[in-house]
């Protein structure tokens, strides 16, 4: 069977100097950096052989897979299974003062971080991940798919993938903006998992991971 190579890309940097939890809130596009990023990818796909490509319906999501889109020719197949995880606290302003959600009124959500009880269940966001990589990577077959999701869907897949738990430390996931989480396939069958940054040295601080 020829080998296939499904990219999921987490999009680029957000407008959102007031520090909103936006989840899937409309009107949230990318920053000047976040755009930057955007074009980075392009760069970095442009000479590889994806002929699939897939974004999230969110906004940032679609500005992010445009360059590519415009640099390979290719038309954007928009996707709600690679949707941001749902969750209650979507809206809140949470910049200025996380701890707002040890409130009393947001207990009832927080009793389950297995779960997790304040929003879409892993296992769920897990399911629909996965079908929306397997049409991918049937779409593609023997070439490359790329997907613009979100870093809580990418995240919690590879957990799922490499069979680790869902309770984790979301400051310590390895997913950050503009980043690409390769899946490889021999036929159906998963054969690797590899993780880049193509804009890693666009992110603030950091050092690019090659």
């Amino acid at each position: 069977m020829p080998a296939t190579r499904v990219h999921l890309v987490r999009h680029g940097e957000v407008n959102n100097p007031l520090g909103v939890l936006y989840g899937r809130l409309p009107g949230y596009g990318l920053s000047d950096r976040g755009h930057r990023m955007a074009e980075r990818l392009a760069e970095h796909f442009s000479r590889a052989d994806v002929t699939h490509l897939v974004a999230s319906p969110l906004q940032r999501a679609q500005e992010t897979m445009a360059p590519l889109a415009q640099t390979l020719d290719l038309p954007v197949h928009t996707d709600e299974r690679v949707l941001e995880a749902d969750s209650v606290f979507e809206g809140l302003d949470l910049g200025p003062n996380p701890a707002q959600l040890a409130h009393p009124r947001y207990w009832r959500h927080l009793v389950n971080p297995f779960k997790p009880s304040w929003g879409e269940p892993n296992r769920q966001i897990v399911a629909r991940m996965t079908e929306a990589i397997r049409a991918a990577r049937a779409a593609a077959e023997g070439h490359e798919a790329v997907i613009v999701s979100h870093q809580n869907p990418i995240w919690t897949t590879r957990l799922a993938l490499e069979g680790r738990s869902f309770v984790h430390d979301p400051r310590r996931r390895q997913c950050t903006l503009a980043s690409v989480t390769t899946l490889s396939f021999d036929g159906g069958t998963l054969v690797g998992l590899d993780y880049s940054e193509p804009a890693g040295d666009l992110l603030p601080g950091a050092k690019a991971i090659t």
